[in-house]
């Protein structure tokens, strides 16, 4: 087994939690093992790494219609006592904010999001171009990152979405972005005035928040004058029609500032979900670990499974019509010159046998692999369907032995007991980690300690 090196992107990821994040810092190495099996199999290349589908860093989204709602919200949220210059994105783009040191702001192109893998845009354009052909290479028109120094982004990444309207038509592309913060944060804030038309339809956005069904995950903003509760009540019995019934409301005042005392309630619940991002992100982090973990088992496997069996189901059909042809050459022969005599000689007739085995063994293999070349065309693709950085291809070629093509072996090469087993004790070591980061909030301990009271209070002698 050729020992893989763990990447300059996992190696930078260690590096960043080494101090503040130990559940996070054995992620990485679980991550790292589970890259030593993708390598093994033949999934993975020498520099690629499982951890680079996933931003590490929190992650908050804000969404808002055209009332410029949300950019307003940022904009008096970054307002750290310093000028707001620059700092306002571009109302057509989907914006990152990032911190950095520099006294002002900078703007960069979409491309530096798509190349980065510790940023949430990572290789998007892949995904970009598979919606809609040719506009990979159009990223920047979609994206931009802008780094501004600010004490409120230390740590954390915002993406402000488009401002959407009437207006602005929405695209498959602005679909596709909108669908993909909302499954990567670790927080949705999205402001109600999005739902005002029938956009949302547009732009998928409904959708894509009742599939998470999340409610720590979403904080609904309704920009208002009058905070109060029949305000909340109607938009929560409007977005419930769109099928979002989970998530908190809060009423924001649009003819103050953030730091309003009317806004204190609400700026309250929208700071303690801000405050808790590390660890939405670190229990994020380790659901994918899991996941990528039963992909493997229930999504790579089954994949290269299925194209091994349908390989030899095409490499035996076309095997066998060319053996039916000279079958059918035979019983001409026989017609015409008695030929299955000849057959029946004890030296004529084994040395006949002989020679067809010898004929149609390498035929056999000649085709197989032709068909494979078919199948791998059709694996490729199949791998930009399920969104997959592991190489289907690669495993199917590395199977494409001369055991598989003459014996009725379906299993891809390396995938045996002991992979499985290496496979289950990394599912276990995940589960773990979650365990840990549990105990580090004394979740059972406390549960423990709640179950005590309640039998105590329910004792005959309380």
């Amino acid at each position: 087994m050729t020992k893989k090196t763990p990447g300059k992107q996992l190696l930078n990821i260690e590096k960043h939690f080494v101090d503040n994040n130990p559940v996070l810092l054995d992620a990485a190495k679980v991550f790292h093992e589970l890259d030593q099996l993708e390598f093994d199999l033949g999934l993975i290349g020498e520099d690629e790494t499982t951890a680079s589908q996933h931003s590490w860093w929190p992650i908050i989204s804000v969404i808002g219609g055209s009332s410029q709602a949300s950019s307003r919200f940022i904009n008096q949220y970054l307002n750290a006592n310093q000028s707001l210059a620059g700092i306002q994105s571009s109302n057509h783009k989907f914006t990152v904010l990032q911190h950095n040191s520099q006294n002002h702001a900078v703007t960069l192109p979409g491309s530096a999001l798509d190349l980065d893998h510790r940023l949430p845009f990572y290789q998007i354009s892949r995904k970009i171009e598979r919606e809609m052909p040719g506009e990979g290479n159009n990223v920047n028109a979609y994206l931009e990152l802008k780094t501004v120094n600010n004490e409120r982004l230390k740590g954390k990444l915002i993406i402000e979405s488009p401002n959407f309207g009437i207006e602005a038509p929405v695209n498959p592309i602005t679909k596709l972005l909108t669908r993909h913060i909302v499954e990567i944060s670790d927080l949705v804030l999205v402001f109600c005035d999005v739902f005002d038309s029938e956009l949302h339809s547009l732009t998928g956005l409904s959708q894509s928040i009742a599939e998470q069904q999340d409610s720590n995950k979403f904080v609904y903003i309704i920009d208002h004058a009058a905070a109060n509760a029949e305000i909340i009540k109607s938009w929560q019995k409007r977005l419930a029609e769109l099928g979002i019934k989970t998530g908190q409301f809060v009423v924001l005042s649009s003819q103050a500032n953030l730091a309003d005392p009317q806004n204190k309630e609400s700026m309250g619940i929208i700071d303690e979900r801000i405050e808790n991002l590390n660890h939405y992100r670190s229990y994020r982090i380790l659901q994918a670990l899991e996941q990528n973990i039963r992909d493997i088992r229930e999504v790579v496997m089954p994949e290269v499974k299925q194209a091994i069996e349908l390989w030899k189901e095409r490499a035996h059909f076309s095997s066998l019509l060319i053996l039916g042809f000279i079958v059918m050459l035979m019983l001409f022969a026989e017609i015409q010159m008695g030929f299955f005599a000849i057959l029946f000689d004890p030296i004529v007739g084994p040395l006949a046998l002989v020679g067809l085995i010898a004929f149609m063994a390498p035929l056999h293999i000649a085709i197989s692999k032709l068909q494979a070349k078919l199948i791998i065309g059709r694996l490729e693709e199949r791998q930009k369907e399920l969104h997959l950085l592991e190489n289907l291809a690669d495993l199917f070629e590395k199977s494409l032995t001369n055991t598989h093509m003459l014996l009725p072996i379906n299993t891809p090469v390396g995938w045996n007991k002991k992979t499985k087993l290496r496979l289950a004790k990394l599912s276990e070591k995940a589960k773990e980690l979650v365990i840990a980061l549990n105990d580090g909030f004394n979740v059972y301990e406390e549960r423990l300690e709640n179950a005590s009271k309640i039998l105590e209070s329910e004792s005959p002698d309380a």
